[in-house]
């Protein structure tokens, strides 16, 4: 490895503000802020919105779709009505319209 070439590797604290988690690793990511952690030292904090501790996918909050059903299902539900509905009105349509007669007699014959 050549010297002078590569960014500092050091303790650094990454801090969620949405849920206050902080976890101390290892990192190149550079900061102004510094915070005091743990073990009583001055570390530079990263801070940031996201994390494991409140990420939907992680915590199991605000999932809805297993709770409603398959997508097919969701489908069906949402636009079911629609169908039976446009069904309806066709079958309304098609009572309305007059039938000729039978016996094939018009008023031209």
């Amino acid at each position: 490895m050549k010297d002078g070439i590569h960014p500092d590797y050091r303790p650094v604290v990454f801090h969620d503000l949405s849920s206050d988690f902080k976890v101390l690793t290892r990192s190149t990511a550079s900061s102004g802020e510094t915070t005091k952690w743990e073990d009583g030292n001055e570390y530079p904090v990263i801070k940031f919105d996201l994390s494991s501790a409140s990420h939907a996918f992680y915590t199991g909050k605000d999932q809805q779709l297993n709770d409603k059903g398959g997508r097919i299902e969701q489908f069906r539900l949402r636009y079911g009505k629609q169908i039976e509905a446009d069904e309806a009105k066709k079958a309304a349509e098609a009572a309305e319209t007059p039938v000729a007669a039978e016996g094939g007699e018009t008023a031209d014959s």
